[in-house]
């Protein structure tokens, strides 16, 4: 299957979920940034835009572990979830898990308003919360937060919402919502059984909106699932990308612990480590 150039990518290895300990391939690229922005000036930057197969198979997970490598490497990071359904009133603001979590793993700490410029309450498809708040979701409030991050920060994880072709309105959607991002895509398949499936389809999505899929994590979500590394043995033949990381069913599933799994250098415009 050729959903992306090939040759833009490397193969990984795959068995035991395990701590990464090795250097992956030269990044292919640097990271663009949406058009509109790049004809004001703004400098390159690294940015990637992370989706899933699914709903909670771990996209928030691992775009704070990303963060959290960000962070290491000397970075200003900051991450962004454009929107978010199912947030709940504490001391007088609404939180959600997601968004915080996110927050809390970069270390650029910017106003909700900007990391989250959509916060809805009921936890449901966006566009069903949307309109019981008599909100439309657009993309230029979105994209108009975005440009605030990139002011004020030298790296950027955007996560997505659900899967890859969520609606937020009657005309547009979070592949959308990517497209207007132009970043790489970091693509999150929940291990467990159909995910083969779900992450062919997805990644088809992605390329046929002329994005680039950069790299796939393994995330394994159901921790009795049967013949896991046969699983992710066929997806790193078929997913023309490179595997990033295999997270276990962790514990304490946290940015740091995640981290340890994952090996990034491979991203387009990853950062050397700064002194």
């Amino acid at each position: 299957m050729t959903v992306n150039a090939p040759e833009q990518f490397g193969g990984a290895s795959v068995g035991a979920a395990e701590p990464a300990t090795t250097a992956a391939a030269t990044a292919p690229a640097v990271a663009t940034i949406p058009a509109p922005l790049a004809t004001e000036g703004v400098p390159t930057r690294f940015a990637c835009f992370v989706t899933g197969t699914d709903t909670e198979i771990g996209k928030t997970l691992i775009s704070s572990a990303i963060l959290h490598k960000l962070v290491q490497q000397g970075v200003r990071a900051c991450g962004m979830k454009p929107v978010a359904a199912g947030a709940e009133e504490r001391d007088g603001e609404l939180h959600n898990d997601d968004a915080a979590m996110l927050r809390a793993a970069g270390n650029v700490h910017l106003p909700q308003s900007i990391t989250t410029p959509y916060m809805l309450r009921e936890p449901c498809a966006p566009h069903i919360a949307a309109a019981l708040e008599g909100v439309t979701i657009e993309p230029v409030p979105i994209m108009t937060a975005y440009a605030e991050i990139l002011g004020a920060s030298d790296a950027t994880v955007v996560e997505g919402v659900g899967g890859f072709c969520v609606p937020f309105s009657r005309d547009f959607d979070s592949a959308d919502m990517a497209v207007q991002f132009d970043q790489p895509v970091v693509l999150v398949v929940g291990m467990r059984l159909g995910c083969i499936n779900h992450a062919l389809l997805t990644a088809e999505a992605i390329v046929a909106r002329g994005l680039v899929l950069a790299g796939w994590v393994a995330n394994q979500v159901d921790p009795d699932m049967r013949f896991a590394d046969e699983n992710v043995a066929e997806l790193a033949r078929r997913l023309p990308a490179p595997l990033l990381g295999r997270v276990p069913r962790l514990a304490e599933p946290t940015a740091a612990r995640a981290a340890d799994y994952l090996e990034l250098a491979s991203l387009p415009g990853w950062p050397a480590k700064r002194a």
